[in-house]
């Protein structure tokens, strides 16, 4: 029977069964940043340490994963955490004693400075936000929830789970917007009931397009079922995927965060140049196929970026930045440039440890892959460009 398509993505993605709750997760069907370098992680923790300073070294400083897949990005963090630590403590330890072994004299130290805070990985409380059991051998340190908690002071980072939030699509037909329905075991599409008041608020501010009953091929009043995939691609071009419920799970975890900033990461589009047609796709065993919402694949659209960065702001957060994940990742000392020749001859281990992080980097910022990836950050009672300073 069909159904509007926010409901059977959430049965696909969460249900019983579903593609997100059960299986591999998302490391057994497609490659995140997260999975496909330690440079992305890298890259987050000089995020989050900068972050720490701003707020002055809170007790705790919260990293809140959403959608946290198998704890991957939290995991990373933990150990970047750890290391610098026991790097702090190294030098600690040097400056403390002179090369006999015993204490400095009183002459030889330097003047008094600020007593330096509580390392990170003593105050850091990690916890991921998913709907899926917790796996097996995860350290106890993290947190493992299903909802994202209250009174956030730290970061919140979202790593590519908008665009699986689910929504409803709409077609144009002769009689006005009406919600796109879908057989959720074929895929078959057919227009549903007129839009309501809000949904048809949203697609007129945030994803304008020609009227209904302009040139665009739509549905007629007459709702039917489509059986041959190019035919239904090509009666299909003006749908337009609503975005108004992914606003309002962005703007939900914003509330939570009293001080610090909200970060989500996402392929997404902006109101002057929304995909024609849409970006409604599926994804299996690392390749694209149709988005069919049985629950076999995942079922994903990129995000109206500029339209969640809004309610975000309403919701209490300052105004957002949006940056391409190349600008973000050179921000935070990732810049992907190719080591110096001089290094081969003299370091050649380390010349090819250096390369093979530089290609890394260059896949994190490849435009045509994860470098289309946009940033959107949202601060709460914090500045961004301190945070993002090159």
């Amino acid at each position: 029977m069909p159904v509007r398509w926010r409901d059977a993505m959430n049965r696909a993605l969460y249900g019983p069964g579903g593609f997100f709750v059960s299986g591999p997760g998302p490391a057994g069907h497609f490659r995140t940043s997260v999975h496909a370098s330690p440079a992305f992680a890298s890259a987050v923790f000089r995020l989050v340490s900068r972050l720490d300073r701003h707020l002055g070294f809170p007790t705790p400083f919260d990293v809140v994963d959403v959608g946290a897949g198998h704890g991957e990005l939290l995991l990373a963090l933990a150990g970047l955490a750890g290391s610098e630590a026991s790097e702090a403590g190294d030098e600690a330890a040097g400056c403390a004693v002179v090369g006999s072994g015993e204490p400095a004299p009183a002459a030889a130290r330097p003047a008094p400075a600020r007593r330096p805070p509580v390392p990170l990985a003593r105050r850091v409380r990690l916890t991921a936000v998913e709907r899926a059991p917790r796996p097996d051998g995860l350290p106890a340190e993290i947190d493992w929830v299903d909802e994202i908690p209250d009174r956030i002071t730290g970061l919140l980072v979202a790593t590519e789970w908008l665009d699986n939030v689910p929504l409803d699509l709409a077609v144009p037909t002769d009689t006005g917007w009406r919600y796109l329905l879908v057989d959720p075991t074929t895929g078959g599409e057919t227009p549903g009931a007129p839009l309501t008041p809000e949904d048809a608020a949203w697609v007129t501010h945030w994803w304008p397009t020609p009227p209904p009953n302009s040139s665009i091929k739509g549905f007629t009043s007459e709702p039917g079922p489509f059986s041959d995939a190019n035919l239904l691609i090509d009666r299909i071009e003006g749908r337009v995927e609503i975005g108004r419920s992914r606003d309002e799970a962005w703007a939900g975890a914003v509330r939570r965060v009293d001080r610090g900033l909200a970060l989500a990461v996402d392929y997404g589009h902006l109101r002057g140049s929304r995909p024609v047609g849409g970006t409604l796709t599926g994804y299996r065993g690392g390749r694209q196929v149709p988005p069919v919402p049985d629950g076999s694949c995942d079922v994903t659209a990129h995000v109206a970026m500029d339209s969640a960065g809004a309610a975000g702001a309403a919701a209490g957060g300052g105004a957002y930045t949006l940056v391409s994940q190349r600008e973000a990742l050179r921000a935070l000392g990732a810049d992907g440039g190719r080591p110096p020749l001089s290094l081969a001859a003299s370091d050649p281990a380390g010349y090819v440890r250096a390369l093979a992080a530089a290609s890394a980097v260059t896949e994190l910022t490849d435009p045509a892959g994860l470098g289309g990836h946009r940033w959107l950050l949202q601060p709460v009672g914090v500045t961004v460009d301190p945070l993002m300073a090159r």
